[in-house]
């Protein structure tokens, strides 16, 4: 990497103030807003939060959450106790799926550890003024592989893997400032792009949408600033190392966004990338835009509807199509009460078949349009365990030849499946 870009890194991190204590984030050191990559935000029913604060970050969602889980999923226990203001903690993910998917679902037929997930994180405090805080996250598991940077082929934790299925990675190590209502990070850290995310606690369904695994960042490399403009507006905006990369200087991107809260229900996000997101060195060059835009509303206390629609576009060096994609992503999810949920999920997502990231060769012209609904339960039997059974159809439309089967989500010859699933999550 350039010393020119450290030097970059580092002046944001000394001289940049941070987000004030009353600012929610979730465990991941996420913005707590349901729609920013799954985060429990308030009156996200999906994580038992019914507060009357919906929209925006001004609301008691902690307390609200605390309370909630006092009167019906009891205290949640916690293996390690917390040293000088730093929380240790994480959780054990254990599946089943009976099928294949391009989306984490590599190990059909098997029971097995998706994610033993371990985190170490100083959340900022900056209601005395200036503070320094930071967080580490590792992972093992058959979701460790899905997990390691794939932006460069050396460095950080690309090639961690034990064995043809499981592997280790560290999706998360930076430091974060911050003083009154701006907050920046250094580091690697996860991206703002999207409604689902990696680790499984954040997430209502077991299996991923092909959206998420296929055509966003899971991480970034860089500095990400966060400003909280009012009680309902967040403004996020920084510069990145490339996309999915370590600590190579792999490309050269703007990440940013905004959250803005509508009334007390309705909550809008726009989130985007652009730039350059690999280079040549490494990969191959591929410059473009992306942005994932998401509409997150409270249609009652115990009904939440999600939309996302992400829009992705890059070439490669030549000028020729690398990805060429677009997605409409649905959720409905119903609190039943503080131990059961319902949810529902419906895709599509549509890849232009000259993309040359996924289809070799690629051809001129038309689209492969992909499908998929799933529909599932949470069960929460107290405040350290989720179980999370699904059963979902996926089908495609478009030649079975020289595009379904190239892109990989189906058996030879086949255009649709039916998959289950079932998985649990211990926290601690």
């Amino acid at each position: 990497m350039k010393m020119s870009k450290w030097a970059l890194f580092a002046a944001l991190a000394c001289g940049i103030p941070g987000v004030e204590a009353g600012a929610q984030e979730n465990m991941l050191g996420i913005t707590r807003v349901s729609h920013l990559r799954g985060a429990c935000d308030c009156g996200q029913v999906a994580c038992g939060c019914e507060s009357e604060e919906i929209g925006g970050e001004g609301g008691s969602c902690d307390s609200a959450c605390d309370s909630a889980a006092a009167a019906g999923l009891g205290d949640p226990w916690k293996l390690f106790a917390d040293v000088e203001a730093i929380d240790i903690g994480g959780w054990t993910n254990i599946g089943f799926h009976n099928r294949r998917m391009k989306n984490f679902f590599t190990y059909p037929g098997k029971v097995q550890l998706h994610q033993q997930w371990l985190y170490a994180e100083k959340a900022i405090d900056t209601e005395d003024g200036f503070d320094i805080g930071g967080r580490v996250d590792y992972v093992y598991g058959t979701d460790g592989p899905d997990t390691q940077v794939f932006g460069t082929n050396r460095g950080w934790d690309s090639g961690w893997d034990n064995g043809s299925q499981y592997g280790h990675a560290l999706p998360q190590a930076y430091f974060e400032t911050g003083y009154g209502d701006l907050s920046v990070k250094v580091g690697h850290f996860f991206t703002l792009i999207g409604w689902e995310v990696v680790p499984a606690p954040n997430n209502f369904f077991y299996s991923h949408s092909y959206t998420m695994y296929n055509s966003e960042p899971f991480t970034h490399t860089g500095a990400l600033a966060k400003y909280a403009a009012g009680e309902s507006t967040t403004l996020w905006g920084g510069y990145v190392l490339g996309w999915d990369n370590g600590f190579d200087d792999n490309g050269d991107a703007f990440l940013g966004g905004i959250s803005q809260g509508v009334g007390e229900d309705l909550t809008l996000t726009y989130a985007t990338i652009m730039g350059r997101f690999a280079e040549a060195r490494f990969t191959a060059v591929e410059t473009g835009y992306m942005h994932s835009l998401i509409a997150d509303y409270a249609v009652t206390d115990k009904l939440q509807y999600i939309i996302q629609n992400d829009i992705l576009s890059s070439n490669l060096a030549g000028g020729a199509t690398a990805r060429d994609v677009y997605d409409i992503n649905q959720y409905l999810i119903y609190s039943i009460n503080d131990h059961w949920s319902l949810g529902s999920r419906f895709e599509w997502w549509s890849v232009a078949r000259d993309s040359a990231n996924y289809f070799a060769p690629p051809t001129t012209s038309g689209r492969v349009d992909v499908y998929a609904i799933t529909a599932g339960v949470n069960y929460k039997p107290n405040a350290n365990i989720i179980v999370r059974p699904e059963v979902r159809y996926d089908w495609a439309s478009g030649p079975v030849d020289d595009g379904i089967q190239q892109l990989g989500l189906f058996k030879a010859g086949r255009d649709d499946q039916f998959t289950f699933g079932i998985d649990s999550i211990f926290l601690f």
